[in-house]
């Protein structure tokens, strides 16, 4: 998939906001399920094994989902969600973090996470 604009960006996550949300919930449960398998676990009103097991295929899901869009997620916990762009000629991913009310960053893509900036 190609580069998107920030504007581009901005209407994929739009899109992808109530995937990204699902993700989130079955995150923590999947979280949940496994510590409750764990020898000793504390259990769980979540379920067990078979639900352990449907929640980390859902998540298999939802991650493709993103992926498709031609999105990158390079972080589970926290989301980290970038969008490979061009930004005054250089190539930078524009980058969404779990909590960011909106997709207001870009870091150059040889700086990685530690080089975020703020979009002009």
């Amino acid at each position: 998939m190609g580069l998107f604009t920030v504007e581009e960006a901005r209407e994929e996550l739009a899109r992808l906001r109530p995937v990204l949300d699902e993700l989130v919930a079955v995150r923590a449960d999947a979280a949940e399920l496994g510590a409750a398998l764990a020898p000793g676990g504390p259990p769980t009103p979540l379920g067990g094994l078979p639900e352990y097991k449907a929640a980390t295929a859902r998540l298999d899901e939802l991650m493709t989902v993103v992926q498709q869009t031609g999105a990158e997620l390079k972080g589970f916990a926290p989301l980290l969600v970038d969008f490979p762009a061009d930004l005054e000629g250089a190539p930078v991913l524009l980058c969404w973090l779990e909590g960011d009310p909106a997709l207001d960053w870009y870091h150059r893509a040889d700086l990685g996470f530690a080089g975020r900036r703020r979009l002009p």
